[in-house]
């Protein structure tokens, strides 16, 4: 028996799952960290990583190394991976050396392409879907990917998130008319281009991601079902668009109190929501399904496979859970 863990360093929070994994490819999550950071905000077009954010990060890191002490080193395996802020930052260099210091070990950097191909792997595992439209939606980039007969026939990654959309074009608390145009108009141009998508209409869209799974939750919330799980939630094109509209008709106070949406995300949440929104619309999808399996499981059951020999065997319900956007 091994302990692995996988930190995911994202543009908009830091999330570190801890599992324990056997000789037949089965494996139970034994705890789930995240902290919020926002690594992107600020980056600007000379796309530097800024010290506020910068200092945030090592923080939730220093008290993921210090959780990390209850397991026995001998058998544990740490990894962790980064994706668009780091990927992006003119900055980059030293922000590894920063992580290096801190945590003992070197940051994985991940491309676009290996983003998406992890998210795909986190999906196809956990799901028996045949044909479907990925979409998973971070602080500073959206991977879509097209499976047909559960492969991955296309993927993109595109430098487009809830966080750089809203510094890029929305207010952070009542969303202007104006503002919102512009912000549509960008993403229907940047997803009109990828010649591929067209092949996915009315397929099912399967999403992840911070923003997308904060639908899920206000959804639950509104059906009083929240003891269903986020892991498979179905939502019909018509709801999507009703919590969708009375989140913009909010300011952000307003967006504060709506049950089922966190605090710390009400200020993004309308262009975190909006790239799921306009592939509904882009691809005329029926319903969205939502997944919380995703670049950080991708990642662990690839290292599981390639360790065991052994596809993974699904978990046993996770011993501990610590997911600030959950209580």
């Amino acid at each position: 028996m091994t302990v692995i863990s996988v930190i995911d360093l994202g543009s908009n929070s830091v999330r570190m799952t801890v599992s324990r994994y056997h000789s037949d490819g089965s494996y139970e999550v034994l705890a789930r960290f995240q902290e919020m950071v926002r690594l992107s905000a600020g980056m600007g077009a000379e796309k530097v990583l800024q010290e506020e954010a910068i200092k945030r990060t090592i923080t939730a890191l220093e008290k993921f190394k210090q959780a990390l002490k209850a397991y026995d080193p001998a058998k544990l395996e740490t990894y962790a991976v980064a994706t668009a802020a780091v990927r992006q930052a003119s900055n980059q260099a030293e922000f590894l050396t920063l992580f290096k210091q801190t945590m003992g070990f070197e940051l994985r950097i991940l491309t676009g392409e290996e983003e998406a191909h992890f998210d795909y792997v986190g999906i196809i595992s956990t799901f028996s879907v045949n044909d479907a439209l990925i979409l998973d939606t971070g602080g500073a980039s959206s991977e879509l990917v097209l499976v047909r007969n559960r492969q991955a026939v296309h993927a993109v990654s595109l430098p487009v998130g809830a966080v750089n959309i809203t510094e890029a074009y929305l207010e952070r608390d009542k969303v202007s008319a104006a503002a919102f145009f512009r912000a549509v108009l960008s993403l229907r141009q940047l997803f009109g281009d990828i010649a591929w998508l067209r092949e996915s209409v009315n397929m099912p869209l399967i999403a992840l991601g911070g923003s997308n799974r904060t639908l899920a939750k206000i959804s639950r919330k509104k059906r009083q079902v929240q003891d269903m799980p986020i892991h498979g939630y179905h939502m019909s094109i018509a709801e999507v668009a009703k919590i969708y509209e009375s989140i913009l008709a909010e300011d952000l106070d307003g967006r504060k109190k709506m049950a089922g949406l966190a605090k710390e995300r009400a200020d993004i949440i309308v262009g975190g929501l909006l790239p799921l929104v306009e592939i509904l619309l882009f691809t005329e999808s029926q319903q969205v399904i939502f997944s919380q399996s995703g670049l950080r499981e991708g990642f662990l059951f690839e290292q599981i496979m390639n360790k065991t020999g052994h596809q993974v065997v699904s978990p046993e319900p996770a011993a501990m859970t610590v997911d600030t956007e959950d209580l």
